[in-house]
């Protein structure tokens, strides 16, 4: 069974980072293409960032410039970078694999608050 474990949220003044991390135990990332996800308080659940097999990123547009997403393959372990953060970066984080167009089960999430 895949479980996946993401860390390092917190609170954080707004300007400030925050660097996530999220391990998957069960399964090797291989060439999948990884997510990370954030929901805030009574809204959907949104795609923040992804990165392909090949390390081609993708990011949303509030925060492009911002957000860094990486991948450890040898480690199962992807990472989320946040700089410049602000208060509606404030958020449950979430990551996941997608493989053959199928999410693996959520993890807890981890909450980030950016305080104004």
């Amino acid at each position: 069974q895949v479980h996946l474990v993401e860390s390092g949220g917190g609170l954080v003044q707004t300007g400030g980072s925050r660097r996530l991390s999220c391990v998957a135990s069960g399964t090797a990332f291989n060439d999948d293409d990884l997510h990370w996800y954030r929901q805030a308080p009574g809204m959907q659940r949104e795609l923040v960032a992804s990165i392909t097999g090949g390390g081609r990123t993708y990011y949303i547009g509030s925060v492009e410039g911002r957000f860094t997403i990486s991948r450890d393959n040898a480690k199962n372990t992807m990472f989320l970078q946040m700089n410049s953060l602000k208060p509606e970066d404030t958020a449950a984080y979430y990551c996941n694999i997608l493989r053959d167009g199928v999410f693996f089960q959520w993890g807890r999430g981890t909450q980030v608050t950016v305080s104004s």
